[in-house]
């Protein structure tokens, strides 16, 4: 049989097993295996958990027309799946399983499907673990702690028969006011690079036929976070240097760490769409960069090059010029169903065109071992998904990456044995949704834990005699009917924690709250604060709705005051700078996120978060970013370009110094290496860990460069009065630029090794480079 058949036969290399294939398939299979339909759409379900398959999806399969499946078990207000009639974890496996089964069983080939599945900060499914999102990732500095993560969120999503997911988020972040500033792990390309990596390497695993394997697709290639205005897939204006040395950065970082997958952007860039832009997906890519995977649209995305960007006359025209550009799959598939067997028959592509794209999409299959392994193990993701295990994973990250902002007096730690009173008061402080961020699925109440959650059980059986609480009102809305029960409360307490910031959270049906009471409001209608996530940009950083006019009338009370923001982009507002006793930023924490919060308000975990993100002192000042050109104009009529919270930035309750910093050799030739030593100390009374970060500067260079750039950065865990020595290796992947020419070089001269807590302090020395890059 695998004489006649060699696909079938496992021994051989993927490339064989995808060539043989490939040479038995119709025009009509290659283009199924291009599209990948809504997935949640293919099936309903049945009272007891099992599935019907749709008509169309059984019809299509026999036509050999579906490769690949978008969001099978995802769950969430778009696609209408719920607690009620969505699938547990056990539930959607069987689901899978069932699908699977059918269109291998039904269609001509046997070929499988691929499904993928939505996994930025856990796998968007019922039950599955929600972890914080990357921009509290990346204020954790952790790459192993992010590494673990991938891991079991691919074993999660694997477990129910999830095969690809369409992360990490790899964009650089210029203007904060757009809505997905919260899937990115910040402003700078050295540290998302080094989350590229970890990412790829979590969720692939050792081999991607190993158990709980998923196919990482590095997105949004490129320019995503420089869209004009801040604007959701805007305009981008940027050079070719700029785009080479800061965008497409994480993106090589990632592919050299064998990712398999891309997702071009919305964007243009210069006027050619990233869709359809033939030099970034062919030539950058594949000739370049040697990758070796396929590449995915994002939904809608080809639909755009026809109503969008009006670069296409029709779906026809869109389908052809991105399949000629290097796009092998469609997510969603309506514009390569409905249109490219037409292109085909006109001679807008070739049979040819159509082969390389398959191949590509054929050989990922065959290497996840889908022909041998299409099915997964139910009572096996019924384990691994929701488990204890990530619960406490993602607690720590949660605890690693929360920043403290501001502590007056050290107003934090408080206390728990003192009689006090704690007013917990403001919109996020009992609503699980605003903790979570975009892309999550629905949530049973008691897997998530609030600060208020967080606070009570921190106190224990004293909870109900210390604890008060009111919402006040919302992140949105101009309503002040809650103002005299938080008031009563503040009045009545000796702290008072503000839970402010913003909300991802779409429209869950979870009802609303009683701003007077803070109870659930069980009335079927429903509230979104949504100022935040995909498609959600802002004009301003302020505070939404009246929750800075709570705080003032909370602050003429005298009490101290805590602000935790509970947000998914930084939050400006001078007035509670100034006048709140300490500021803690918790991004989205996840399902975890007020446990957290609860200990590092409590002592129990030291704050070592710190931020990746400038955070203005203005919107007037964006952008902001820490490694801007030095030719940039130093200040504003009425204010400088300086951030109010620099790159880098983080408090801790005990504090650190650095000491004899050492570059040896102090001279170097081009590929050489030095190593860079500094000796930091923890000067306080408490145990703590510091980031330790070391930043560039190429003194004098033939083009103009950053101020300086992120090149390494270690967490150092201190007890008090203990010293370590912390080392970084320097070499050329650190010195690196790119000449007039676009040619990477390390030119000679003087570079200005600084090391320090943040991008705006720090001990440095000189590293001088001889002769020729």
């Amino acid at each position: 049989m695998y004489r006649l058949m060699r696909y079938k036969d496992a021994a051989l290399p993927p490339a064989e097993r995808a060539d043989d294939l490939l040479a038995r398939m119709t025009a009509e299979e290659k283009i199924g295996q291009m599209t990948q339909p809504f997935g949640w759409k293919m099936y309903h379900k049945r009272s007891g958990g099992t599935i019907e398959l749709d008509a169309e999806f059984q019809a299509r399969i026999k036509e050999g027309g579906i490769g690949s499946l978008y969001g099978t078990l995802r769950a969430d207000p778009w696609t209408e799946v719920t607690l009620e009639n969505g699938l547990s974890p056990e539930e959607g496996a069987r689901a899978v399983n069932d699908i699977q089964r059918y269109a291998i069983e039904h269609s001509r080939l046997g070929i499988p499907i691929l499904f993928g599945e939505e996994c930025s900060h856990g796998h968007m499914a019922i039950g599955a673990t929600v972890f914080p999102v990357p921009l509290l990732i990346g204020s954790t500095w952790n790459v192993d702690l992010y590494r673990k993560m991938c891991r079991a969120v691919a074993l999660e999503t694997r477990s129910q028969g999830g095969a690809a997911t369409y992360s990490p988020v790899l964009d650089v972040v210029r203007d904060p006011r757009w809505g997905r500033t919260e899937e990115c792990f910040g402003e700078d390309p050295f540290m998302t690079g080094e989350m590229a990596v970890a990412a790829v390497q979590g969720l692939q695993g050792e081999r991607l036929d190993g158990e709980g394997s998923l196919i990482a697709t590095l997105k949004h290639f490129v320019g995503y976070g420089h869209s004009e205005g801040g604007r959701n897939a805007g305009p981008v204006h940027m050079g070719k240097r700029e785009l080479h040395e800061v965008d497409l950065l994480p993106f090589r970082k990632g592919v050299e760490a064998g990712a398999m997958s891309i997702m071009p952007a919305y964007n243009e860039i210069d006027g050619i769409p990233c869709t359809s832009n033939e030099e970034l997906l062919n030539g950058v890519l594949r000739q370049h960069w040697g990758f070796e995977g396929f590449v995915i649209t994002d939904c809608g995305a080809v639909n755009m090059l026809a109503s969008g960007h009006d670069v296409a006359e029709g779906g026809e025209e869109a389908s052809a010029i991105s399949v000629k550009a290097g796009i092998d799959m469609e997510m969603s598939g309506a514009m390569f169903a409905g249109h490219l067997h037409h292109a085909l028959q006109n001679g807008l592509v070739t049979e040819a065109d159509l082969d390389l794209a398959v191949r590509r999409i054929l050989e990922a299959k065959f290497k996840l071992g889908l022909f041998e392994r299409p099915y997964v193990n139910p009572e096996a993701a019924a384990r691994v998904i929701g488990c204890l295990e990530h619960a406490e994973l993602a607690r720590e990250i949660a605890r690693q990456g929360i920043v403290l902002l501001k502590n007056e007096d050290k107003t934090l730690p408080l206390s728990k044995t003192h009689a006090g009173k704690i007013a917990i008061i403001g919109p996020n402080a009992d609503h699980i949704y605003n903790q979570l961020g975009d892309y999550t699925s629905p949530q049973p109440r008691e897997r998530i834990v609030t600060l208020l959650d967080g606070i009570k059980a921190a106190l224990g059986e004293e909870a109900p005699d210390r604890v008060l609480y009111a919402p006040g009102c919302r992140i949105q809305g101009d309503s002040r009917e809650g103002f005299a029960s938080a008031l009563s409360c503040a009045e009545q307490a000796d702290v008072v924690v503000l839970a402010l910031g913003g909300s991802s959270a779409r429209d869950f049906g979870d009802g609303t709250i009683d701003l007077r009471t803070g109870a659930s409001v069980v009335s079927g209608l429903s509230w979104s604060d949504m100022e935040c996530g995909e498609g959600i940009d802002r004009a301003s950083l302020h505070l939404m709705g009246v929750q800075l006019e709570l705080a003032q009338a909370i602050h003429k009370l005298g009490k101290r005051m805590i602000v935790v923001y509970i947000n998914g982009r930084p939050i400006v507002e001078p007035w509670l700078e100034e006048q709140a006793h300490a500021i803690i930023e918790a991004w989205y924490p996840g399902q975890e996120g007020g446990t957290a919060l609860a200990e590092i308000l409590f002592g129990d975990v030291n704050p070592s978060g710190r931020l990746t993100l400038s955070v203005p002192k203005d919107v007037g000042q964006l952008p902001v970013y820490y490694n801007a050109k030095r030719s940039r104009s130093k200040r504003y009529l009425e204010m400088d370009t300086k951030p109010l919270y620099p790159f880098g930035y983080g408090l801790s309750y005990t504090t650190f110094a650095y000491s004899e910093l050492e570059v040896s050799p102090a001279v170097i030739m081009p590929d050489g290496e030095a190593t860079v030593t500094v000796r930091v100390t923890n000067t306080g009374e408490a145990a703590g860990t510091e980031v330790v970060q070391l930043y560039i500067t190429d003194v004098v260079s033939s083009t103009t460069r950053p101020t300086k750039e992120l090149k390494g950065f270690e967490r150092v865990s201190l007890a008090p009065g203990e010293t370590k020595a912390v080392q970084f290796t320097v070499g050329r992947e650190q010195l690196l630029m790119l000449d007039a020419r676009l040619k990477p070089v390390v030119e000679p001269g003087v570079f200005k090794v600084t090391v320090g807590s943040h991008a705006e302090t720090g001990k440095w020395a000189a590293l001088t480079v001889l002769g020729k890059g």
